[in-house]
Parts: structure tokens; sequence; C-alpha cells
């Protein structure tokens, strides 16, 4: 296809065939149903050809697929093909799970979830027990959970947030979209000790990035004892949760 020239000499933009336009967007959905992980505006436009308006295109493509039994959905930012929800019941009694999150592990990744950017100590203040180190160690190789950045205050403690993973997996657009504090209790996400009455926190010292070199390593948790809610008879694993189900 090759641009023309208008009579002042200024290039002008040759119209996309309908023949053209289709073919794009037959290629817009072969990308979108062979990509492993959602795909942004940015990763589709460089693989279309030049002349293709990404974004008209994923629109045409979730009006194509409104009413199939896959959905083309927009999830932290990028777009994805999905099981229409109101399918989701014939995928049930395939879904394998046999790995699962001790009921520590669920209270802190809602806790982070919603309090972001939180510091450990704020962790330990919301659920009322200290933090045993191989919990948010699992989240964070999960890659649910993230260091964030080091507030500033003394001791320059790390604040640990959650990922675009962690938004991917649960079918959140951003973290705005988490459930309320009313579908959080009656998830049984946050039970027992945890003290409800604190979501959300409000931060008010503001926290830096780490800098290079700094891994947050120097963030050491403590080891088991008396007063550490010990998930050593839990098992350690993760489960596949749906928060919408």
């Amino acid at each position: 296809m090759t641009a023309e020239t208008a009579s002042n000499g200024e290039p002008t933009v040759e119209k996309v065939t309908a023949e053209e336009a289709s073919g794009y967007l037959r290629m817009a959905e072969a990308l979108l149903f062979a990509a492993t992980e959602p795909l942004d505006e940015a990763s589709l436009s460089a693989r279309l050809p030049d002349g293709a308006d990404v974004p008209v295109l994923l629109a045409e493509l979730v009006a194509v697929y409104e009413n199939r039994g896959v959905n083309l959905v927009r999830v932290a930012g990028k777009w994805a093909l999905r099981t229409a929800p109101d399918l989701h019941f014939l995928l049930q009694e395939h879904r394998q799970q046999t790995r699962k999150l001790s009921r520590a592990a669920l209270e802190i990744l809602a806790i982070t979830a919603y309090h972001q950017p939180v510091t450990r100590a704020e962790i330990e203040d919301v659920r009322g027990v200290s933090l045993s180190k191989g919990t948010l160690d699992l989240l964070i190789e999960l890659g649910w959970v993230r260091i964030r950045g080091r507030r500033r205050t003394p001791g320059r403690p790390v604040t640990y947030g959650t990922t675009e993973g962690f938004l991917e997996h649960f079918g959140f657009q951003s973290a705005k979209d988490l459930p309320g504090l009313d579908e959080l209790k009656a998830s049984g996400l946050l039970e027992g000790q945890a003290r409800t009455d604190l979501l959300p926190l409000s931060h008010r010292e503001p926290e830096d990035p780490l800098e290079e070199g700094d891994d947050g390593s120097m963030a050491i948790l403590p080891e088991h004892d008396d007063a550490v809610d010990d998930d050593r008879n839990e098992p350690q694993t993760a489960e596949i949760i749906d928060l919408q189900s």
C-alpha cells in the first residue's frame, strides 16, 4: 500500500480497504489466541502491518466476542482471551487444586493488596500477630507480591505491594477493581485475628524506589518463636483461587 501526494505536496494517507481491514482483524485475533500471556497494544502494533489501527481492531474484537464462549478482556492494561464468566462452571471439575495456600498466606496477600505500599510491621499490626519469614517469601516466589521500595522513616523499612501477575491471575484491571470489604470478609480471606477496621491504611510517609544494588535483602524477618504465626503444619504451596466465584 503506497501513499498518495496531495496538490500542496503533502503526503496523504491512503484509506485501508475493507479486505485489508478484515485481514488485520484476523491477524490480531490470531496473535491474541496464540499468546501465552496478555498482550498490550504496543506488542500488537509491533506485529501488525503499519496500516493497522490497533485500538479499533481491539474494539471490534471485543464486540465480536461479547456473546461468545470466550471474551476479549483487558487485564492489567493488556488484552487476553478468557472464558466467558457464565461458563466458568464448565471448567471447575477439570481444574486441579493440588496446591494450597495457608490461611496466614491468604491473609497476608489480602492485606498487602488493600494496604499497599505496606511494610512488614504494618502487616503485623493488621493481623495482630508477628509475620513468619517463609510465608512472605512464598508470595514473592509465586510472583504475587514484590518489594516496592523503602519508606522515608527511621530504619528505612522496605515496602511491599502486589504485582502485575497478581492482577492477571485474579482478572483485575488494577488494584481499584479489588472486591469491597464485605466481599473480602465473605470470601473468608480475612478472618481470625485480622483487624479489618484498619482497611485501607493511609500512608503519610512517602517511599523511595530501591537504589541500584539494593534488592531489599536487608529486610530480615524473624524466625519462628512463640509470638510468630506458625505455619509449619500448614502446606506452603499455591492454590488456584477465584475471588469472583
